[in-house]
């Protein structure tokens, strides 16, 4: 594995399954500005994805159709989880989103924490959150260390 691989393919790194996962890729790719992370691999005799990995801001997001009939449903927002990207750029991050069709859920705005942040809902059902951190909160992320 090369020292790229290594450092992205590492800690903790969502799988979704997604109905109609060819189309997501493009999607996150216009939306998120997603870069593929080597092949897409598909299930022996068919269109369907069986594995994607997509690089969105640093981290990896991996991805699959839906194969309910293996016990794999469509992942769907609101069940508990949400993607967070922590950006820089917000406003950059979110209008990008917003104009290749996600959802607003809530509105990116400065919250009582300090951040700008806001979720959306994309057109497969996934809820996404924008992050960007207060000056202040920066300072503090940069000078945690982890043991």
């Amino acid at each position: 594995m090369s020292t790229v691989n290594k450092r992205l393919m590492q800690g903790v790194i969502p799988y979704l399954a997604i109905d109609g996962a060819s189309d997501a890729i493009a999607f996150y790719r216009r939306a998120f500005s997603a870069l593929m992370h080597g092949d897409v691999a598909l299930m022996p005799g068919t269109s369907r994805v069986a594995n994607a990995s997509l690089v969105i801001n640093g981290g990896v997001l991996m991805l699959s159709d839906a194969f309910p009939e293996m016990g794999q449903p469509a992942a769907k927002g609101g069940h508990g989880f949400t993607m967070q990207l922590v950006v820089d750029d917000g406003d950059l991050w979110w209008n990008r989103a917003v104009e290749a069709g996600c959802e607003i859920v809530t509105p990116f705005a400065r919250q009582f924490w300090g951040d700008r942040y806001g979720q959306l809902r994309d057109p497969f059902g996934v809820d996404w959150a924008i992050n960007e951190p207060s000056a202040e909160n920066r300072e503090i992320a940069k000078n945690l260390k982890l043991s």
